[in-house]
């Protein structure tokens, strides 16, 4: 089977999140080199999984087929100098930097083939999810590397307007903070009514975890669930108006367009 060459640009939490699924679903750890500036990180890497780790990002993207951005988008002024025109021709690049356009990258770097998603950290696990779409000029061919490498940590969604991707940053690539936000939010509150806190984070994670999962098993709204547990007069239903008079519903909404016009923003010429 040939494999194709992935250069990673960025060692950090999602970039090692893909090289672990990647290697997990069968890329050689020796097709794999990942540029990265900290020596400390460098040597953690290749002593983990076996990957070609370098100082360089010129060097990482040298017989590349797949040149994936994995640093934070207020890196990309500095690093797209350093590759313009480096990018081999027929690589494809594949950026999961927030609010970076296609554009950018594609003037940035002096080449065509770009594609854009955003994936989230339950990549780690090989639970994430990925949006993503692609510049007219990514080939077929290069459309499916992209798809590959996107579906060895989880799911991916291909959209045909770039500009989703900022609606998916905001739903779930920003969404675990918000899930994690609420997990912590749950055990506290355990706590502050008496569990000891191993009960309550216990409890806590396994309620969030088993109501997705029923909540993905089920053909019902998320509002029907909700109702089938909620008595009349009972507890579920003083919980939940309490929420609702604390304006639990409307800060969700409002943090998630928060994050959308944040992804916007990001993506805009700096002058």
């Amino acid at each position: 089977m040939t494999h194709p060459r992935i250069a990673m640009i960025g060692a950090g939490m999602m970039g090692e999140a893909m090289i672990s699924g990647l290697i997990n679903n069968g890329i050689p750890a020796n097709y794999i080199t990942a540029s990265e500036p900290r020596a400390d990180r460098r040597t953690v890497m290749h002593a983990q999984y076996g990957i070609t780790m370098v100082a360089s990002n010129g060097e990482a993207v040298a017989d590349a087929d797949v040149v994936v951005f994995a640093i934070k988008p207020q890196m990309v002024a500095g690093v797209l100098p350093e590759l313009h025109g480096v990018v081999p021709a027929g690589a494809v690049v594949l950026s999961i930097m927030a609010g970076i356009t296609i554009a950018t990258l594609r003037d940035g770097l002096n080449h065509p083939a770009v594609v854009r998603a955003m994936p989230n950290t339950p990549a780690m696990i090989g639970a994430g999810i990925s949006g993503w779409t692609a510049a007219p000029a990514v080939s077929a061919s290069q459309k499916a590397l992209a798809q590959q490498v996107l579906e060895s940590f989880g799911q991916a969604v291909y959209v045909d307007d770039e500009y989703y991707i900022n609606h998916v940053t905001a739903i779930s690539g920003s969404g675990p903070g918000y899930v994690f936000l609420i997990l912590e939010a749950m055990i506290d509150a355990g706590v502050a009514i008496g569990l000891p806190r191993p009960l309550a984070k216990q409890l806590a994670e396994q309620n969030l975890l088993g109501s997705m999962r029923y909540a993905m098993a089920s053909p019902k709204h998320p509002a029907e669930l909700r109702n089938d547990v909620t008595s009349p007069a009972g507890t579920t239903a003083a919980g939940l108006n309490a929420m609702e008079k604390a304006g639990l519903r409307s800060a969700i909404s409002d943090g998630v367009r928060a994050a959308f016009e944040r992804s916007i923003e990001l993506g805009k010429p700096k002058h």
